[in-house]
């Protein structure tokens, strides 16, 4: 079948074109795909399905024609993807399956509706408000790290690095460890350190993620909105702005009274054929 490949920040993905939901993906399939040696390689797959015609989608086809089925690179479901939905959202626009409005594009997805809208070059889509919820900690190594968990409609746990521990010097090659009765799905883990200010932006966070399902990406569009939340709380502000770097570049987050938008570049790189194991 047709694939198309592309990444947001450096968090890559396979799209799959399946409107009418015939393929039947499978956990071992998906694991094939994402495969970086043996198959094409990415953090997850995207399969384009009209939310009409799949069972986790066919609540909201009355206000989304577009379901979002998203996967993990371990074959395991993932309730929301930032960036995975502003590639998505890309893949709809270039390919013709939806048109630029003046209204936010609506698109389906297991975490509930979400809207995206053209930002100059980039994409940026509105996303679940974060909410914290509890303090917590990860284990990394011989570390304990005390952090905070947010919920962006995926489970998060927000790390702040202390002082005098280089964030880019941490091991990452292993899972952390975590509270199970707190996180008892697992949860993505999000590492930041403070950076210089940025006139006009409220915050500024260095950000390295360990997501569940995918181990450690270049990028986290869920995760940079969780970090920009617990930012925005430790300088007493409940809105604001924030400027959140990863690996694969700099996505803006951007927090209101009742939305939280999430921005960045998304690009398609490539399309061929792809014979499924």
């Amino acid at each position: 079948m047709e694939f198309t490949k592309g990444h947001g920040t450096g968090n890559d993905f396979v799209i799959l074109p399946d409107p009418d939901g015939a393929l039947e993906l499978t956990p071992e399939l998906v694991a094939a795909i994402c495969d970086r040696r043996r198959g094409l390689g990415a953090d997850g797959v995207l399969r384009v399905v009209c939310a009409a015609k799949h069972s986790d989608g066919a609540a909201l086809a009355g206000e989304a024609e577009w379901f979002m089925d998203y996967w993990n690179s371990d074959g395991s479901f993932a309730e929301m993807c930032g960036n995975g939905a502003r590639v998505f959202v890309r893949y709809l626009l270039e390919t013709g399956l939806a048109t630029p409005t003046a209204d936010p594009l609506p698109v389906a997805t297991r975490a509930g509706l979400v809207h995206a809208r053209l930002d100059g070059e980039a994409i940026a889509v509105e996303m679940r408000r974060p909410r914290r919820y509890a303090a917590s900690a990860a284990a990394l190594g011989g570390l304990t790290l005390p952090g905070t968990a947010v919920d962006v409609g995926n489970p998060h746990l927000v790390c702040p690095v202390p002082a005098g521990l280089d964030l880019a010097g941490l091991d990452l090659t292993r899972a952390p460890g975590f509270d199970q009765t707190l996180f008892p799905s697992g949860v993505n883990v999000e590492f930041t350190a403070p950076a210089e200010p940025i006139d006009g932006i409220d915050g500024h966070v260095l950000m390295r993620v360990y997501e569940r399902g995918s181990a450690e990406t270049l990028s986290c569009g869920t995760g940079a909105c969780a970090v920009a939340a617990v930012a925005l709380d430790d300088a007493a502000r409940e809105v604001g702005t924030v400027a959140v770097d990863v690996p694969g570049g700099r996505l803006t987050v951007t927090i209101t009274d009742d939305s939280c938008w999430l921005s960045g570049p998304a690009l398609l790189i490539a399309t061929g054929t792809l014979t499924l194991p």
